[in-house]
């Protein structure tokens, strides 16, 4: 895997501090099984400002648009895909100083449902295997639904009604198979969701379940702080990234042991090394998402996978493996 933070190429230092610019893309906050993207990503690139002004610019001088703010669609448009190519390419110019967090939405919803009401990550690993297989793809979007109205702080209807009632129809209708056996326990676990449901009433959670950026952010440093030095990071504005929300990122952070230093907003268009990001994400999220519905382009893949990091989230083991994304569990 590319990205050598011992290569010397480094132009994102501050003094003793990495500095890595990151962004997003794919948010859908937390409707993630009925949204308008199926992945998640985050991205951070460790790069100088003169370094990653050159590469906006050069960028710019390839595709020629009159576009005053260039975004990944750019990239992504057929008639530049040499431009895309070279951006990706090995010893080009993000080429060991650029990762990519992936996170597939729909195992999201089911590893943090089963974590909450079960406390089983392997098992939520298993029922996502199975679950497609078993109940079919009718069956299998109905507990994704459920699941995701359960957890998500809005919401219609009485949302644990909805998700027991299907818990309940899909066990009793695919018995003695693993997936059913997994539902059964789930069935047991009512009250959880109850007292989950019930912490709402007090207003919401300072950080939602279902919300993919915060965890992102959190892994992000982790990945960049991995060699032992602190990294601060510079991120664009999201309405997501209150004072609060940052202070929960920097605690979660110091008690993992990650050497986060601190975490700056600034706005994208000011700043080229988070426009970088900002195409690093946009382009890996379409990717992975063409690779995880089979319709994959084996040279684009090729070009992301180095950039992905290890420990992305993601369920789906054909896909998974072509983005060197390991199957979690």
């Amino acid at each position: 895997m590319s990205g050598n933070l011992a290569d010397g190429r480094q132009g994102g230092a501050v003094g003793a501090l990495l500095e890595i610019a990151c962004d997003e893309s794919g948010s859908d906050g937390e409707n993630l099984t009925g949204g308008n993207t199926d992945v998640f990503a985050h991205a951070g690139v460790s790069l100088s400002m003169a370094s990653a002004a050159a590469v906006v610019g050069e960028i710019r001088d390839r595709i020629r648009s009159p576009a005053e703010e260039y975004k990944a669609n750019h990239l992504l448009r057929e008639k530049h895909r040499a431009v895309l190519e070279w951006l990706l390419a090995p010893e080009g110019p993000i080429d060991g100083q650029a990762r990519v967090h992936l996170m597939e939405k729909t195992y999201f919803v089911v590893d943090r449902t089963l974590g909450l009401l079960l406390d089983d990550a392997a098992e939520a690993a298993l029922l996502f295997r199975a679950g497609r297989p078993v109940f079919g793809e009718d069956g299998w979007r109905a507990f994704l639904e459920a699941a995701n109205q359960l957890l998500r702080v809005r919401h219609d209807g009485d949302p644990v009604d909805a998700f027991y009632g299907t818990v309940d129809t899909l066990r009793r209708t695919h018995p003695e198979t693993d997936a059913a056996r997994i539902l059964e326990r789930l069935a047991r676990t009512r009250p959880r969701a109850v007292a989950y449901r019930d912490g709402f009433l007090a207003g919401p959670p300072l950080v939602p379940l279902l919300n993919p950026l915060l965890p992102a952010i959190v892994r992000t440093a982790a990945l960049w702080s991995g060699s032992g030095r602190p990294v601060h990071l510079v991120h664009d504005r999201q309405n997501m990234l209150t004072p609060e929300r940052i202070a929960w990122i920097a605690g979660t952070a110091r008690r993992a042991g990650i050497g986060l230093a601190g975490l700056r907003l600034v706005v994208a268009r000011d700043d080229a090394r988070v426009q970088v990001a900002d195409f690093l994400a946009g382009i890996a999220r379409k990717i992975a998402s063409d690779e995880l519905n089979d319709r994959g382009d084996p040279v684009l893949t090729a070009l992301l996978r180095p950039y992905v990091d290890p420990d992305s989230v993601w369920g789906d083991a054909r896909s998974g493996a072509l983005l060197a994304a390991p199957v979690t569990g």
